[in-house]
């Protein structure tokens, strides 16, 4: 038989995983490339043989997705994997039909295929779309399971943007691991909050690898989730945070709606910025998709740390996945910024030069604030650059990590912490049963 020739379009994550766990050993298939998109300088490297294994002694090409229908003419491809996340079912219809048109079928792997099972209880924190607030709801998750005395470790979904073979298992206890591996904005925004928490934090490329490193060291695993991605491990408890703040979206995005779908609770964040009519919209879909799903509401509670806003003219940093593929127009910056009597939100986009200045440009209904766009030492000295030059009295960073550790700025750095605040409903009793599953198994050991 000819052996089936596949390409798999991803953005440095799941379609990484999708090969290590589902191709990578299967004699029937040959992976003649990637594609790559949402993530710079992706496109025109190798996934590496070291990682690809004893089939591709020269490593598997890493392609831009503008080259589709190229590559499947040339590599003859019979099959299309899609294998990212936080993507409209619109757009996965239109990749879908780009490799239809050019003679391809189209695939999208499942989680019968993808999960991972542990040895240890996993609780699984996804999200109907990113910025819903998937990290607050880990951190509570986690802050809960070690108050019942247990050992947790949270598996981050890949940010590898690196040396691929370098990062293929990572553990973070402390900062000086953030250095260490050369950690990016966007993955420090992730590893620095369970830092300080003294939790352990691993990540990287091969997350079955990561997985039996967690379990040696952990009593329950957290899979913290990245955009609005399915877990890589099987979870024994899923949490899917839904946003009301884009009510309506828990069913128009992929794998999102999945996600909800799957979910044993709903939390449902942001209750306190929401309209009554944005909440009643997104109960109804979670009552019409997933009636079998307990619901709890929260707030994102938030605070300043390092100093006040009031009667201040600021400029704002925001998470920037949450700003550009996330789809939202403003984040936690802009609430507190207003919440906490700032005299002026400073424009930034006349200070922006560079790749920030594009990223600015290509979503252009962003409010008065710059994205926390952190892939490379480049993008990080925009950032100082368009900070410095922005007439503003206090930088009001909503991006999780501590600014001052990856750039200098003349202007103080106040930060806004965001936790999660539920009020209604509860996650007691599902941590509870989680937390009692792992004492028993730590008892058999």
């Amino acid at each position: 038989m000819r052996t089936e020739r596949v390409l798999i379009m991803g953005a440095a994550g799941r379609d990484f995983h999708d090969f290590n766990v589902v191709y990578r050993d299967d004699p029937s298939v040959e992976v003649v490339a990637f594609t790559a998109t949402q993530i710079p300088g992706i496109a025109d490297r190798r996934y590496p043989p070291e990682l690809a294994g004893d089939r591709y002694p020269a490593g598997i090409p890493i392609r831009p997705e503008a080259e589709l229908e190229t590559l499947i003419a040339e590599h003859e491809v019979d099959t299309v994997v899609f294998a990212y996340s936080d993507v409209s079912h619109e757009q996965v219809m239109h990749a879908a039909s780009r490799a239809l048109a050019a003679g391809a079928d189209f695939k999208l792997l499942g989680p019968d295929a993808t999960m991972l099972a542990s040895s240890r209880p996993v609780v699984a924190v996804c999200a109907v779309r990113t910025g819903s607030g998937k990290s607050q709801t880990s951190r509570f998750v986690a802050r809960a399971l070690e108050a019942q005395g247990l050992k947790v470790a949270v598996v981050r979904h890949p940010m590898p943007y690196g040396d691929l073979v370098a990062q293929r298992c990572q553990r973070y206890e402390s900062y000086a691991d953030l250095d260490r591996y050369n950690t990016t904005i966007e993955e420090r925004e992730e590893y620095e909050p369970h830092l300080d928490a003294g939790r352990l934090v691993f990540a990287g490329v091969d997350y079955e690898e990561i997985l039996r490193a967690a379990e040696r060291e952990s009593d329950v695993v957290i899979w913290d989730g990245g955009n609005n991605d399915l877990p890589f491990y099987r979870p024994d408890l899923m949490v899917v945070v839904a946003d009301p703040l884009r009510p309506g979206h828990e069913l128009k995005y992929h794998p999102g709606e999945a996600n909800l779908r799957m979910a044993d609770i709903v939390v449902i964040n942001k209750i306190d910025s929401a309209t009554p009519e944005a909440l009643a919209q997104v109960r109804a879909d979670i009552a019409a998709a997933n009636p079998r799903a307990a619901v709890v509401e929260a707030r994102s509670s938030l605070a300043l740390e390092g100093g006040d806003v009031a009667g201040k003219r600021v400029v704002v940093v925001e998470d920037g996945p949450t700003l550009t593929h996330g789809g939202m127009t403003y984040g936690a910056g802009v609430v507190a910024a207003r919440r906490f009597g700032a005299a002026e939100i400073v424009d930034p986009r006349p200070y922006a030069a560079g790749e920030l200045a594009g990223t600015l440009a290509a979503y252009p209904r962003l409010e008065r604030l710059l994205p926390a766009m952190g892939y490379g030492a480049k993008q990080v000295h925009e950032l100082q650059l368009a900070l410095d030059a922005a007439p503003a009295d206090v930088v009001l960073a909503a991006t999780p990590i501590d600014l001052t550790r990856v750039l200098t700025t003349r202007k103080p750095i106040v930060r806004v912490r965001y936790e999660l605040d539920p009020v209604s409903g509860s996650l007691d009793g599902p941590i509870a049963a989680i937390a009692e599953r792992a004492r028993t198994a730590v008892a058999d050991r």
